[in-house]
């Protein structure tokens, strides 16, 4: 059975208790390492794919990853990190 859960901002303790309940693939979907430095006003976590990949410990591989640059509806742009993860 697949499952879901959403993070808020990139919050570090958030990805360390979702990844617990994870089992054989996981995608993550944060911002970059040249996102914002805050999300609606709240302080974020900003990502590489190695530094998110870290975040998963040795028991996942990081299949691929890449990033996109996401226009807002107020004219900015913001990079997003997808990575995604397999159990091995």
């Amino acid at each position: 059975m697949a499952r879901w859960r959403s993070m808020t901002c990139g919050a570090t303790d958030a990805v360390a208790r979702t990844l617990q309940l994870v089992s054989y693939h996981v995608i993550v979907s944060t911002f970059g390492p040249e996102g914002p430095m805050k999300c609606s006003g709240l302080d974020v976590v900003r990502y590489d794919a190695d530094s998110l990949h870290d975040q998963f410990g040795a028991h996942f591989r990081l299949v691929e990853s890449s990033q996109e640059l996401h226009c807002t509806p107020f004219g900015t742009t913001q990079q997003f990190l997808y990575c995604y993860c397999k159990v091995e």
